[in-house]
């Protein structure tokens, strides 16, 4: 007890930063993903048609407000993927700090058009603020996980790392709450229900200014060794950093002349082969793990075990609860329990779990008991998934790679994740419509396949600095043999490069 006490007041400072950060990070993405489909939409949908009619004096078609709509949920992904494309240059051109501040301007520009968009009567104000949002998303998301991990010292590392996805669920959960109709989400406070993530924006815009920009950062890329140990000083309090500090100076002699490499170098690069297809890998399991199709069936399940229609936004709001809670716990044990251990054991819980969730649905007509245990299912489901894999992927994500390759890399996840949720976005609902509860099948098959991949393949990367990391990966990308000769001589021809 006494070693814990010490421990949150010698990095009191750390958590405070963590604690802003996440105000003006994941938090605001989660919250958004949230109000945006419930109750929002319904509100959303009158206005336009109420606009329309205003300005033409004709009705619009449901099929034309269904396509409208489908404009709103769709251009926050475009969005994102554009925030994300800009986001390797902004970070290595300004710093994350920097790239937060100006992020947080734009958060609030677009709440300024969500917030006015009914008193100015135009629902193109929403369609702005939707775009400006999801380019803010795209930015905080890479901005927010990579902070996290370069603030933090080894033995935290995987704390904070899945910080990010603590506070993104936190924000699912708020927006989950706010949306009630007993707080914003009636028909003449949804516009403030949408413009309300500009608050946390300014939290975090008078907020971070009173913080550093991260050791690594300052080390490596700016070649700033007094402000370096000034931040670690700032952030970790006044014990011995020695060790964190050489650990970084290897890394910076490692990195020679190189300062940041682009996209395509980190894409053709021999030493990183193995980390982008673990990273791809991670990212694919993590979509299409059935997270998804939970979330779609859960109305579905409720209402199949007669519940009260009044209840049911109550007890969807418990599962979002259930996850937040869930992360929390797998924070506070992935630097005990390793990456490695709780991605396969959380892909193996999961599979089973759905499995039987199967099994539940398809003898829900014929045994009314089976429905609650449907829903029992669906909850230890999200246990599974929330102590495991979501927050081991963003911190393995984190520490595979080096400083030169990782706001790239993190470019190329970006990418990735953005357009996966754009196209399982538009075909998930015709694979449920085709395969009703069988659809589960399928996530089985990928949860399966990923453990055992990740078993098989994945290093350990707890309490290991970023060196030792890199040395593993050796072994993959070049086999034994030669990776001691390679770890001297990588990527010398690399000059600095900002550009994608």
């Amino acid at each position: 007890m006494a070693s814990c006490l010490s421990g949150l007041i010698q990095y009191r400072r750390l958590f405070q930063m963590m604690l802003v950060l996440g105000i003006g990070g994941t938090l605001l993405p989660g919250f958004h993903l949230s109000v945006v489909n419930y109750p929002s939409s319904m509100h959303i949908k009158r206005f336009i048609n109420k606009t329309w009619l205003e300005r033409y004096g004709s009705p619009l078609h449901q099929e034309t407000i269904t396509l409208l709509w489908s404009l709103i949920v769709s251009i926050y992904c475009v969005g994102g993927l554009l925030g994300c494309l800009c986001s390797g240059y902004l970070f290595v051109k300004y710093g994350k700090k920097k790239s937060l501040l100006c992020n947080n301007m734009l958060i609030m520009v677009a709440a300024l058009h969500m917030g006015f968009s009914k008193t100015a009567k135009s629902f193109e104000m929403i369609l702005i603020g939707r775009f400006l949002y999801g380019i803010s998303a795209g930015i905080c998301l890479n901005a927010h996980s990579q902070y996290l991990g370069e603030i933090s010292p080894k033995k935290l590392r995987g704390f904070a790392n899945t910080n990010a996805l603590v506070f993104l669920t936190l924000g699912k959960v708020l927006g989950q709450i706010m949306g009630l109709r007993e707080f914003l989400g009636t028909e003449s406070l949804w516009p403030l229900l949408l413009a309300v993530c500009g608050i946390a924006a300014f939290v975090q815009l008078v907020s971070l200014p009173f913080f550093p920009e991260s050791p690594p950062y300052l080390l490596i890329q700016k070649e700033d060794t007094e402000g370096c140990l000034k931040a670690m000083k700032q952030l970790w309090g006044d014990g011995d950093h020695k060790a964190e500090f050489d650990d970084m100076m290897k890394e910076k002699a490692a990195m020679k002349s190189i300062k940041t490499m682009s996209v395509l170098e980190v894409m053709k690069e021999p030493a990183l082969r193995w980390q982008l297809c673990i990273m791809i890998l991670l990212i694919m399991s993590i979509q299409l793990c059935g997270l998804s199709a939970i979330y779609f069936y859960t109305f579905e399940v409720f209402r199949t075990a007669r519940l009260d229609e009044d209840l049911i936004p109550y007890i969807a709001l418990g599962v979002g609860i259930c996850e937040f809670f869930s992360n929390i716990l797998c924070s506070s044990i992935i630097d005990r329990f390793g990456r490695r251990m709780l991605l396969w054991g959380g892909y193996g819980l999961m599979a089973g779990m759905l499995a039987f969730l199967v099994t539940a649905l398809s003898l829900q007509n014929q045994f009314s008991w089976m429905a609650y245990c449907s829903i029992i299912l669906i909850f230890l489901f999200i246990i599974s998934y929330g102590i495991g894999p979501s927050g081991a992927v963003m911190s393995v994500m984190m520490e595979i790679f080096n400083q030169s390759a990782r706001s790239s890399a993190f470019v190329i996840a970006g990418i990735i994740s953005w357009m996966g949720l754009t196209i399982i976005g538009m075909i998930f609902p015709f694979i449920v419509e085709a395969l009703g509860p069988f659809c589960f099948l399928i996530f089985v098959g990928v949860l399966v396949i990923s453990g055992i991949f990740f078993y098989l393949f994945l290093p350990e990367t707890k309490g290991k600095s970023i060196m030792e990391i890199r040395g593993e990966f050796n072994k993959l990308n070049f086999g034994k043999k030669q990776a001691v000769n390679t770890e001297n001589n990588l990527s010398k021809e690399h000059t600095f490069c900002t550009k994608l």
